[in-house]
C-alpha cells in the first residue's frame, strides 16, 4: 500500500532514525559531539540512536566519529521501529564527565 503524500512529506521532514554502533564504551565527555542522539554503552560498544534529518547530517556524524578516532562498527536505519529502549538516556552537552 502506498503512503499518502502528506504522510510521506511528514516522515521526510522528520528525517530517519539511525542506530550507529562504535567500538568502545564512550564516557559522557563525548556527549557534545553527539548531542541530540541517545547513547547507550555496554559489552564494549556504544550505541548512538536518534533522528537524522538528511544524508548530509548523517555523513557529518560519521565524519565526527572518524575525527575522534573511534572505530565504526555499524550504521542502520530504523524505519518504523521504536527509537530506543527505556534504559537509553538522551545525551546532553552538560552531563558530567566520566572515565571511559
Amino acid at each position: 500500500m502506498k503512503e499518502s503524500n502528506s504522510k510521506q512529506r511528514t516522515r521526510e521532514s522528520m528525517g530517519t532514525v539511525y542506530r550507529i554502533v562504535v567500538r568502545g564504551e564512550l564516557s559522557q565527555r563525548f556527549a557534545p559531539a553527539f548531542e541530540g542522539m541517545e547513547m547507550k554503552t555496554g559489552a564494549g560498544q556504544t550505541v548512538l540512536t536518534g533522528h537524522v534529518l538528511d544524508q548530509t547530517r548523517l555523513h557529518g556524524i560519521l565524519d565526527r566519529i572518524g575525527a575522534l578516532g573511534l572505530t565504526l562498527v555499524s550504521v542502520n536505519s530504523l524505519i518504523d521501529e521504536p527509537q530506543a529502549s527505556e534504559s537509553v538516556g538522551k545525551v546532553h552537552a552538560n552531563d558530567d564527565d566520566q572515565a571511559p
